[in-house]
């Protein structure tokens, strides 16, 4: 039996914390091999059987390969696909794309979760742009992720960050969720709202923060394969995610290899400067 709180949200202990910071570990070390191993040439297929072996190798279990049928061991999204890509050896990757990879595993038990969106070589500034506004916005999320904190604050942090760079598009429909002993959790996690609504933060609780990003519309459509999710416009589309956890020290970025130390450190600095008043001369 596990601990939940008045909104049903799985609660984990310390040492559950610790079993599900070694399966995103798993997950932390498998992207960064895969985002190596992105290149001109290389086919999405090519790139899931990395993935397999590297998380097979660490004794852990892909936690997508046979998910609701999914057949495979990452989601990879190409270009104008947003999310759920099926990896295939249908075409190369081609100088100027952007691939999306999503990557899970399950080690003890206990779910990993994240994603990253690589460059092809050089790509248009545009594209560059892209990523690195889809990147900050997961990171604001998370930022928001402390004790007494609201669970709409994520989504309105992420949101808040993506308008003011810019005009893009936020499916309204995809977002991130609860994880723990499953992959996918209550609750959902919307990319978007106003902030102060939901349920409360507790320390314990564990979140996938995962915006979207188009380059064009917000507007979506699933592909006759059932999984592959494309920007209703044919624009370029980007997606980053972490699981992390609520502590009483702020959050704790579960897949990410420094725990989100550097960053967060960054964000908090940042936060500290912009609220300080200058004195009169």
């Amino acid at each position: 039996m596990f601990k939940k709180s008045k909104h049903g949200i799985q609660i984990k202990n310390a040492e559950q914390i610790d079993k599900m910071r070694a399966a995103g570990l798993v997950v932390g070390r498998t992207l960064e091999l895969l985002r190596s191993s992105v290149r001109p040439g290389i086919t999405p297929l090519d790139l899931d059987a990395i993935a397999e072996e590297a998380i097979r190798g660490e004794g852990a279990i892909p936690s997508f390969k046979g998910y609701q049928g999914f057949p495979a061991t990452i989601c990879a999204s190409v270009n104008h696909e947003v999310v759920h890509g099926i990896p295939t050896d249908q075409r190369k990757l081609r100088e100027g794309d952007v691939i999306a990879i999503d990557c899970g595993a399950i080690l003890d038990g206990w779910h990993g979760d994240s994603a990253i969106t690589v460059p092809v070589g050089e790509v248009d500034p545009a594209l560059t742009e892209l990523i690195r506004v889809t990147e900050e916005a997961m990171w604001r999320g998370i930022a928001a992720l402390r004790v007494g904190g609201f669970l709409s604050d994520i989504g309105h942090q992420v949101e808040k960050y993506v308008r003011s760079q810019g005009r893009y598009g936020i499916p309204q429909e995809y977002g991130g969720h609860g994880i723990g002993t499953e992959m996918h959790m209550d609750p959902w996690v919307a990319n978007h709202g106003r902030p102060g609504r939901g349920p409360r933060f507790e320390a314990g609780m564990c979140f996938a923060v995962e915006p979207m990003v188009n380059l064009g519309t917000d507007r979506t459509k699933v592909l006759a394969d059932d999984w592959t999710v494309v920007t209703l416009d044919g624009k370029p589309s980007a997606h980053f995610e972490h699981s992390v956890a609520v502590t009483e020290n702020g959050p704790l970025v579960l897949t990410a290899l420094d725990g989100g130390e550097a960053k967060l450190a960054t964000l908090l600095a940042g936060d500290a400067a912009a609220t300080v008043v200058p004195e009169k001369p």
